[in-house]
């Protein structure tokens, strides 16, 4: 429900032009520009019907073998107890928002359990990235057990013993995560009030199924579909067609189809790294009321019992909650740096300070010219960044010469700047780790480090400066999140960007075949954190391969990349290894890395069509150029301290 009423729509994103469906068309027309026009195009506030028109265009093009890239693949498998048909188009066409080419794999109806426990089922044969297990509670065996908690207990026990066999079964048969989506409780009551406090009630026991879900698909490491707030945030009588429901078996109203679509797409978007990461704010109007330049310090409306002045407390509020969780956040304001920094010094009601902020780009400059200031500054993509400004002609400017940059409409009433910006799901997490709570601290202090190579003249001071620590540590079971919250969200330092999901690096960690490093860096300024993961094969013949190299694009211009290397050569010659083997496969993204193995010293080996590179690099007589640090290296429980200074 948008904040005009409407059933369904996206209200955060622009309405799309009126000539949505000629563009769709034209869009068929230029192959060589597909994916992107796609992407275009699926910006905007659709309806069910125009999905289908983006989704018709979509399997068009493909189907004349045009390629979706930059769109990155992604297969889903879909199970449900309902008709799912209807829900595929709408996915594909969304999830091209979000920067995915989604491939959609379907069961019959009413066939889920089957399709997940049969290794030879369509959905299984196809080998899917994640499962969407979209059964809602008429999928269940659920009755009600009046008054009985004994019953109640077992109805329960149940219904989670047949969503476990589900889950089981497509783990068992393939690599797939599975996105489970929880129960919406129908609206129909017996007891009135009295249904939740009641064991045994449909509601009651649909709510406790919940919690349980939620609890089971973290420690299992599977992904959560909110279903139930989802339908609780438009309304449970509205989510509920019983209409539709007996006419076609649709598990909710279709008027919430574009709205389901892009919470589904938000979890795929997150599982390949797409998620934002810096929030850019600017301030008059937007963080306070008024105008800091004309109206002063005690002009401004920023304080408890003022409406307005709370509306903005509330952004506020909302920003400092999301630096909490490790959203970066940052400053983009026209005006004169100083005015501008007064009330985060000075007003007594403000609740951001400067310390709050990795960035703070105050001047005469465009939004546009600023956010990429910003984004240079903090060594991020552009795809990482939201920008939250009232003023729609700077709001038009960003999305016209930063298109990566997403950039919410915002309501005239600053009391509902937060709500929009929470419905946008820019910051979609299907994981949460220790570090994420330092992230924006590791930014920061990175805005730090930039600002103290600036003092120097040459390089080698600036490093020995920074007092850099090292630390090499095998794969294990404590940093397993972490490592694949990293696998699965890098792009730009990542030389084959494989993904795996944990229970795929645990396997890793398991088979003596692979040689893996998590590698961490702590500096005059701080702990980075896990900033490097690689993953090296055996790929017989005394041959090492790289099958992931990666690093936080943060810790770039330091060396680290040399002395990663220096680990790994050190490893193999132990090993008995003679050949370091490299690959470069190139994405839409990565080109940053184009060159790696070339500037540590290694051979091209070959070259594929799609450019992909091959390089190769002996082990005995290789020569990689270290840099001033403290090198520590811990062995799973036992700790073995080996520091020492490397030039």
């Amino acid at each position: 429900m948008d904040l005009n009423g409407n059933a369904g729509s996206l209200y955060w994103l622009l309405k799309p032009p009126p000539d949505f469906a000629q563009r769709c068309r034209k869009a068929v027309e230029k192959p060589e520009e597909f994916g992107a026009g796609i992407r275009a195009l699926a910006s905007y506030d659709l309806d069910e019907n125009q999905l289908n028109r983006l989704a018709n265009a979509i399997r068009k093009g493909l189907s004349q073998g045009y390629s979706l890239a930059p769109l990155v693949p992604f297969r889903l498998g879909i199970i449900g107890n309902s008709t799912i048909d209807f829900i595929v188009p709408a996915l594909a066409a969304t999830a091209a928002r979000h920067g995915i080419a989604l491939e959609c794999v379907g069961t019959e109806y009413g066939q889920y359990m089957q399709a997940a426990i049969n290794p030879e089922s369509a959905i299984n044969v196809s080998n899917p990235d994640a499962v969407l297990i979209a059964v809602d509670y008429r999928g269940y065996p659920l009755e009600p057990r009046l008054g009985n908690v004994a019953g109640s207990e077992a109805m329960v026990a149940s219904v989670l013993g047949q969503l476990n066999a589900v889950r089981s079964g497509i783990h068992e048969h393939g690599r797939a995560v599975c996105i489970v989506q929880n129960l919406a409780p129908p609206v129909e009551v017996t007891f009135g009030n009295l249904d939740k406090a009641l064991p045994g009630t449909i509601r009651g026991m649909i709510e406790e199924i919940n919690r349980r879900i939620a609890a089971s698909v973290h420690e299992g490491k599977d992904i959560l579909l909110d279903v139930a707030g989802l339908a609780g945030e438009v309304g449970f009588a509205k989510w509920h067609s019983p209409q539709q429901w007996n006419l076609a078996k649709f598990p909710f109203s279709s008027d919430y189809l574009p709205l389901y679509a892009e919470h589904v797409a938000r979890i795929i978007a997150a599982m390949r790294g797409k998620s934002r990461r810096c929030l850019v704010l600017d301030l008059d109007n937007t963080l306070w009321g008024g105008v800091i330049g004309d109206d002063g310090l005690e002009g401004i409306q920023i304080a408890q019992g003022d409406a307005a002045g709370e509306a903005y407390l509330d952004v506020q509020r909302y920003a400092l909650a999301l630096r909490q969780r490790g959203v970066i956040l940052a400053v983009s304001s026209k005006n004169n740096d100083e005015i501008a920094r007064s009330p985060f010094r000075n007003h007594p009601e403000m609740l951001l300070r400067e310390e709050h902020f990795a960035v703070f780009q105050a001047n005469w400059n465009d939004k546009a010219t600023n956010i990429r200031a910003i984004a240079h500054e903090l060594s991020l993509g552009l795809e990482s960044f939201v920008f939250l400004d009232d003023n729609p002609a700077e709001r038009s400017l960003v999305r016209e010469f930063l298109p990566q940059v997403a950039v919410p409409e915002l309501p005239s009433d600053p009391a509902l700047y937060v709500r929009t910006l929470s419905a946008a799901g820019y910051f979609e997490s299907v994981a949460f780790s220790s570090e994420d709570l330092q992230r924006a601290q590791f930014y920061q202090d990175n805005a730090k480090r930039v600002s103290l190579q600036n003092q120097f003249d040459d390089l080698e001071s600036y490093l020995a400066s920074l007092r850099m620590v090292i630390t090499f540590q095998p794969f294990d079971e404590t940093g397993r999140s972490r490592i694949a919250q990293l696998i699965n969200k890098s792009n730009q330092f990542n030389l084959t960007t494989r993904r795996y999901t944990e229970a795929e690096i645990a396997g890793i960690d398991n088979d003596p075949a692979c040689f893996t490093l998590q590698v961490r860096l702590a500096d005059v300024f701080g702990d980075n954190g896990m900033i490097c993961v690689v993953i090296c094969r055996d790929s017989g013949e005394a041959c090492w391969e790289f099958d992931t190299w990666l690093m936080s694009c943060r810790v770039l211009g330091r060396r680290v990349e040399n002395m990663v290397l220096k680990e790994v050569l050190q490893a193999a010659q132990r090993a008995g290894v003679r050949k370091l083997i490299g690959k470069y496969i190139p994405t839409e993204r990565n080109q940053l890395v184009a060159q790696h193995y070339q500037k540590l010293g290694f051979t091209q080996s070959g070259q594929a069509s799609d450019g992909t590179t091959l390089w190769e690099l002996d082990v005995a007589t290789a020569r990689i150029e270290g840099a001033p640090m403290q090198i520590r290296h811990f062995e799973c429980e036992r700790t073995a301290d080996t520091a020492g200074v490397t030039k």
